[in-house]
């Protein structure tokens, strides 16, 4: 029997380019599926935080944020979110930077450690993308995550315990050593098979050709 592909994907979830590049990858693995011969894949997401300090109640919008954090002029930052807004928008995306609340992402991170002990990391990461990017709701606050997680059909009074107790921070810190084993300085970043690294978010035909390649590698039979 042939061993699936591995896609590790490193994201953050306020990461607008994480977002469209999980689009990208699902778009490409779609494509690849009707192959005749399908690749069969399995893809995991592991925690990276881009601004690790920033405060749960940050108080500004994502321009203030990003003209402070960055240091750029705030007319930029402006152009640079409607920028990643369009390339959103051709993903399927609708990005509302007037609606978002800037906060803390590790306690969204620790979520998705629980929700990945439940199998449903996938849906989790899809919910809390959705929310932070088009919705506005705060992703920073347990009580609004543990809901979330109800949304997406885990149980909300666990995921609180979970999120309060902190029991998955751990494997989040872990999530972090790897990537700066990797050399990760930058996401998304997908790990393929644990040997062929993509960084950004490629176009989903990139995807799609790496995919195929790598499959074409697993059906080859193995040479002394």
């Amino acid at each position: 029997m042939t061993e699936p592909i591995t896609i590790d994907v490193w994201s953050d979830i306020a990461c607008p380019w994480c977002f469209i590049g999980k689009r990208n990858l699902e778009a490409g693995l779609a494509a690849a599926s009707a192959d005749e011969d399908a690749p069969e894949v399995r893809v995991t997401f592991h925690s990276f935080e881009l601004s690790p300090d920033t405060p749960v109640d940050f108080d500004g919008d994502e321009v203030d944020f990003l003209a402070g954090h960055k240091g750029m002029p705030r007319e930029q930052v402006s152009q640079m979110l409607e920028r990643v807004t369009g390339v959103a928008a051709q993903a399927g995306l609708e990005y509302r930077f007037d609606l978002l609340k800037h906060t803390n992402t590790v306690k969204a991170h620790e979520l998705l450690h629980f929700a990945k002990e439940q199998g449903m990391q996938a849906e989790m990461t899809e919910r809390l993308m959705t929310a932070y990017f088009t919705e506005g709701r705060h992703v920073g606050r347990i009580d609004e995550l543990a809901a979330l997680a109800g949304e997406v059909g885990l149980d909300a009074d666990a995921a609180r315990e979970a999120l309060t107790d902190e029991r998955h921070l751990a494997a989040v810190r872990a999530d972090q050593e790897q990537a700066r084993t990797y050399g990760i300085n930058g996401v998304p970043f997908f790990v393929v098979d644990g040997k062929y690294g993509v960084s950004g978010a490629q176009p989903a035909e990139a995807f799609t050709q790496i995919v195929r390649q790598v499959w074409q590698e697993h059906r080859e039979p193995a040479t002394a």
